[in-house]
């Protein structure tokens, strides 16, 4: 609802949709994988469909689901990725679509992403507009990094989506008594904490990922290593436990799942 408001467009009743989801996966419930590391990914849409060329909000919107059997999302499952730190170019801005599930922000990255790969990296962490100092996003995911005994999580400033991953992480790491910050994470105060050997892990979480472990970090003219190019211990825990309640193998005690009759 609140992504729609600022893109003026109608929000959808947050009720209905979720009837409309369950009912639409109760239909398609042959076409639900049940492998592990599988699932049935599903992403609602909004587009104006008005027949009209101006500049203004339309009045007149189609809204759909589109529903796709996935496998794991970096192809192989849970393998450390290499990403690239950007500095030059800007997924988003202060005031921008940055927090708001917006295709414009899927086309705004993609030469980064691109330029990355190039390089021999999987995906692009994005910095701050204003002077790239400080982590945002990796990729189309939400980022953490454990520092000593302190996880951290860019703070939701209005340029990144507060991601329902990224919300399950922070309750985990707090019933598990971790000491947990949502705070601004400089490049540098990264760097410093890997050359101190402060710096134990990084990841990235999101919808379709879950968990993706971080084992190489490539800025400017270098690369560092993390955690010895390995998935880390507290990744590998959160990837457990989520998907233990997402495929039953464990109870639900939080309200994180919702049966389809």
């Amino acid at each position: 609802p609140g992504g729609a408001a600022r893109l003026c467009m109608p929000a959808m009743d947050p009720a209905l949709l979720r009837d409309l989801l369950v009912t639409l996966v109760g239909v398609d419930r042959d076409w639900v994988p049940s492998s592990p590391g599988t699932a049935l990914y599903l992403r609602p849409t909004l587009i104006a469909t008005e027949p009209f060329l101006g500049v203004r909000p339309s009045k007149q919107y189609l809204f759909f689901v589109i529903a796709s059997p996935v496998g794991p999302y970096q192809g192989t499952s849970f393998a450390p990725a290499k990403i690239w730190i950007e500095d030059r170019l800007v997924r988003a801005a202060a005031g921008g679509l940055g927090a708001v599930k917006a295709g414009a922000n899927y086309a705004a990255s993609l030469l980064a992403a691109e330029q990355a790969k190039a390089r021999g990296f999987d995906q692009v962490l994005w910095t701050d507009a204003g002077g790239h100092r400080y982590l945002e996003e990796v990729g189309t995911m939400n980022l953490v990094v454990v520092i000593g005994d302190e996880v951290v999580t860019p703070a939701l400033d209005g340029t990144i989506l507060a991601g329902v991953t990224r919300d399950s992480v922070l309750t985990l790491c707090r019933e598990w008594g971790l000491k947990v910050n949502e705070r601004r994470v400089a490049v540098e105060e990264l760097m410093e904490a890997h050359k101190t050997g402060r710096l134990r892990e990084v990841f990235g979480c999101g919808t379709a990922a879950v968990i993706t472990p971080v084992g190489e970090l490539g800025w400017k003219d270098g690369s560092i290593s993390v955690n010895g190019g390995q998935p880390g211990e507290l990744a590998r825990r959160l990837l457990s436990a989520i998907t233990d309640v997402q495929y039953g193998r464990a109870p639900d005690t939080r309200g994180w799942i919702t049966p389809v009759p």
